[in-house]
């Protein structure tokens, strides 16, 4: 069941049990990061040879993440859950009508419309990370490689609409929506809360991402500016010309 809550003008008159309460876990808010500084740092060096440790590891660190958060609208908390937050196209289009009009619903968890990006973007990561696997592996050609690069184009411009909408919810709601990321808190009501943090959850993710960051670049102790790296056991030769 999708909780909401009642619009800004309605919540004024919701009374004092209104208040910050625990929306998002800490492996969300850890995956939520994550992917943000995994997809930005493989975007800026995916045209630079010598940062090819560095893009195709980050690569694969999105991978593992992107496995992790499907499990995880699972078995997750409450507002983790796909089956929350996912509807169909008429709540879709009901929330983003009454958006336009100023007077959208406030949801405790994700709303219709952030839920589309949602599932857009953890669907074009897939695609991101198979296409570059396979084209790091010589099995598709100039096509595949193609296709890698544009899906991470309507990726990156499927983030910057997720940003707008994130940044007019926050205004529309007068809820932080960002901070709520970092926090996990959100308005609304006590009982609305999740009970558990998950915190060894978030900790055992960092732990294993920085794990593997280390073993990746155990496996290039020359460097990547400095000659021959491997990644996964496969060679990256620095100064190659693919075009």
């Amino acid at each position: 069941m999708n909780t909401t809550s009642a619009s800004p003008a309605e919540r004024d008159t919701a009374g004092p049990e209104s208040g910050r309460i625990l929306v998002w876990d800490v492996p969300v808010r850890v995956f939520h990061w994550l992917m943000v500084l995994c997809f930005a740092g493989a975007y800026v060096t995916a045209e630079h040879e010598s940062w090819r440790l560095v893009h195709v590891t980050l690569g694969y660190t999105m991978a593992g993440l992107v496995v992790f958060r499907l499990l995880w609208g699972v078995v997750g908390t409450r507002y983790a859950r796909f089956s929350n937050f996912v509807r169909g196209p008429r709540a879709v289009t009901a929330y983003i009508r009454g958006m336009l009009g100023g007077r959208a619903r406030h949801h405790t968890g994700h709303n219709p419309a952030g839920a589309i990006a949602i599932v857009a973007l953890l669907g074009l990561a897939l695609a991101v990370t198979s296409s570059g696997w396979a084209t790091y592996e010589d099995m598709g050609g100039k096509w595949l490689e193609e296709f890698h690069e544009a899906a991470a184009n309507i990726m990156l411009g499927v983030v910057g609409i997720h940003i707008v909408g994130v940044l007019f919810g926050t205004w529309l709601h007068r809820d932080n929506l960002i901070g709520a990321m970092v926090t996990g808190r959100k308005t609304g009501h006590p009982v609305d809360g999740v009970r558990s943090a998950w915190r060894s959850v978030g900790i055992l993710m960092m732990v294993a991402v920085l794990g593997f960051w280390w073993t990746q670049w155990k496996s290039a102790p020359t460097g990547v500016a400095n000659g021959p790296a491997t990644v996964s056991g496969k060679a990256v030769m620095q100064g190659r010309d693919d075009d």
